[in-house]
């Protein structure tokens, strides 16, 4: 039984945790409403540049190197999304727990598959598994710019298009809403067409809608249909890549509030316990006393 010294001070450092962690579920709610914001009026512009790209491609008749498809892939480089911190309750281990199950089904298939970790979360655990890291970005999720992600994009391209990989995969979280998140690996390399039943995971009635016309009319285009797709391609790359880190970024915010949220919650829930359990043994002991007090006097007589 502890004592009520080891009580109180219980109580006094579980009140600091919770002051600690109701200001980290404050800061994270901040960020992630700058976050959201930012991914919210990022895909309608990802997703209608991709259906302009579904278009021009559809018909077959342009041959462009990101587009390049193999029968047979045989290298592979998957980019694995993670956080630089945690406190932010399965986010990472999600991301973490489909990358191994991914590797570990497939690693028979190719005969190389190279990493590169955006977080430092998903390298540490990773660093002593048997797998060949090709770099480690961190630092660069908590602020990612446009430019900091059409860097990692033209490098991705520029060793797609040499021959060094035959498909890039990125592993990242999709952000639902605050309190969820979905584990996706899109394939960012060869870059594939839409057909008109398919809308690029766009939950917008109004973007579905958009892509299954524009994919069913007729259009002339100037310039010629090829050198636009010739154009767009990189950049089409660089924004869907740009667009899967703010998606990493809105989600890590989100779990990270929940998580804290949710340690606040308990916190108070265990102060409560712990103060009752410090009202009934300070009762305990009055009564005690009482009792040692009225026994004292009786034997007086």
């Amino acid at each position: 039984m502890p004592s009520m010294k080891d009580i109180r001070k219980k109580v006094s450092s579980t009140k600091n945790t919770q002051q600690i962690t109701k200001a980290m579920k404050m800061v994270s709610a901040a960020k992630l409403r700058r976050a959201q914001n930012a991914i919210i009026n990022a895909r309608p512009y990802a997703y209608k540049l991709h259906s302009v790209i579904s278009r021009l491609a559809m018909s077959g008749e342009f041959n462009h190197p990101l587009m390049a498809q193999i029968p047979e892939p045989k290298k592979l480089l998957l980019v694995v999304c993670t956080s630089d911190r945690g406190l932010c309750g399965a986010f990472n281990g999600g991301v973490i727990k489909f990358t191994e199950k991914f590797y570990r089904e497939n690693k028979s298939k190719y005969e190389v598959i190279n990493f590169i970790f955006v977080g430092k979360k998903g390298a540490e655990y990773f660093k002593k598994r048997d797998v060949r890291t090709v770099e480690t970005m961190i630092n660069l999720v908590n602020e990612i710019r446009y430019e900091l992600a059409a860097k990692l994009a033209d490098r991705l391209m520029n060793e797609f298009t040499a021959g060094g990989y035959d498909e890039v995969i990125l592993v990242y979280n999709e952000f639902k809403s605050a309190i969820s998140q979905k584990v996706v690996a899109e394939k960012l390399l060869p870059i594939q067409p839409l057909n008109k039943e398919e809308t690029i995971n766009a939950e917008e009635e109004d973007i579905k809608e958009s892509i299954n016309a524009f994919a069913g009319s007729n259009y002339i285009f100037e310039p010629e249909a090829e050198v636009i797709l010739r154009q767009l391609l990189p950049k089409h790359f660089a924004i869907q890549t740009y667009r899967c880190m703010l998606e990493s970024i809105a989600g890590e915010h989100g779990a990270r509030m929940t998580a804290m949220d949710s340690a606040t919650r308990n916190a108070g829930q265990m102060i409560k316990r712990l103060t009752l359990t410090y009202n009934k043994l300070r009762q305990a002991a009055i009564t005690k006393e009482l009792v040692e007090i009225v026994s004292g006097a009786e034997a007086l007589k």
